[in-house]
């Protein structure tokens, strides 16, 4: 990876996956030697954050400064959240993080602790290697004279629990599935306070660009997508796994040049995880930065990207995962539940051969029409990909050969 990164930005280095990260959790001690405890200075770190660029790496893409100032000009007083329930099935950046780098994760919560203002830190997350991770990074931890307790939530994992309206019911004792909106977390949440609530990737870059800057982060990237990201790469590529990566490349280099390239050809791509829909192989020479994949009718995410293999028909993914949508619903919205239903049962037809004429036209409503509805986005990502599904089969690119490498 950094060999050809370093021909595209001379002298770059990993940000985040440092030293033996790789391979096993880093100690405290090993933290410290990478600079990764230095002093920060909290006073007018939101600000950085806005000059830097940083967006959120949930899924959303939202401007983080936003949030932070948010929750520090909310009432008193206030709760910061570390959400690592990672509930994409697509994504491990999350993970990786957790478990590898626990100590990142955690000073970048206590950083946003400080910055507004919270009394209350909590690490929200599911898996059993996360768990025991973040417990012995906790123990190694020295006291910081001011800083909050950290708390560790455990949740049972599922897709809708990381979603910030859940993540605070769960915190608060009820279940993990998503309130209607507003108030929405910055403004209510957990005990009815402030909270911020964060995805951990996100944390640990915000701890980065107090420490070295935003003009040294946004040296990574291009301008409207500054710096790098964590990426998960799987599917019909030959090394799959989480990589580091700037933003500016396309799709297709990050995918050869850090999972080896394609093991089996490409049938079709599914980038920004399972949320953004399905999208034909030209999506490879798409650039990897919010604007363009957009522009592309796609999107960045989770940072997640899943290669289909030449010999994976494109029905038979998409029926699969319209089930799964139906499967992982909360089943709280009438209009969650019929939707799924409709869009899983109109793809299984395009599975098995035997879809309506009219079947087309309504995956296409479908993925306009649902966009927004219910009391969370999850909605969304079955109607995405309903959509794009429906563009896939009727655009003129669909009926050419796809080239195996």
């Amino acid at each position: 990876m950094t060999e050809h990164f370093a021909d595209v930005y001379p002298g770059l280095t990993p940000r985040f996956v440092i030293g033996e990260s790789g391979s096993r959790p880093l100690s405290l001690q090993e933290e410290i030697a990478a600079g990764t405890y230095a002093p920060v200075v909290t006073g007018g770190l939101i600000d950085q954050l806005e000059q830097a660029g940083l967006r959120g790496r949930g899924g959303s893409g939202f401007p983080a400064h936003r949030k932070w100032r948010a929750v520090r000009d909310g009432g008193a007083p206030r709760v910061v959240v570390a959400n690592g329930e990672e509930g994409e099935p697509s994504s491990f950046k999350d993970r990786w993080l957790l478990t590898n780098r626990p100590h990142a994760v955690i000073d970048g919560l206590l950083l946003a602790a400080a910055v507004v203002g919270a009394d209350r830190a909590v690490i929200y997350l599911s898996h059993p290697e996360t768990v025991s991770s973040v417990q012995r990074a906790l123990e190694e931890l020295p006291p910081r004279p001011g800083s909050v307790a950290v708390e560790i939530h455990v949740v049972e994992h599922r897709y809708v629990a990381g979603e910030e309206t859940a993540v605070c019911r769960s915190i608060n004792g009820g279940l993990a599935l998503p309130l209607s909106k507003p108030p929405r977390p910055f403004e209510s949440g957990v005990d009815g306070r402030p909270t911020l609530v964060s995805n951990v990737e996100t944390l640990v870059q915000a701890a980065w660009i107090g420490r070295n800057g935003a003009d040294t982060y946004r040296e990574l990237g291009t301008s409207a997508s500054p710096g790098t990201m964590l990426v998960t790469l799987g599917g019909s590529c030959r090394r799959p796994g989480v990589y580091e990566v700037p933003y500016g490349l396309t799709l297709g280099h990050l995918i050869e040049d850090c999972a080896g390239g394609l093991s089996n050809g490409i049938g079709g791509v599914l980038a920004g995880g399972w949320f953004m829909g399905v999208a034909d192989a030209s999506l490879l020479e798409a650039t990897w930065c919010y604007d363009a994949m957009r522009a592309a009718g796609s999107g960045i995410g989770c940072g997640a990207v899943t290669v289909l293999g030449c010999d994976e028909r494109i029905e038979d993914v998409v029926a699969r995962l319209a089930r799964w949508y139906v499967e992982e619903s909360a089943q709280q919205c009438g209009v969650c539940v019929k939707g799924t239903a409709a869009i899983a049962d109109t793809l299984e037809l395009f599975s098995q051969g035997s879809a309506e004429p009219d079947a087309l036209a309504n995956l296409a409503r479908w993925g306009t029409a649902l966009q927004g509805r219910g009391a969370c986005a999850f909605l969304d990502g079955a109607a995405n990909l309903a959509g794009t599904f429906s563009r896939i089969i009727t655009s003129d690119r669909a009926t050419q050969p796809i080239a195996v490498n």
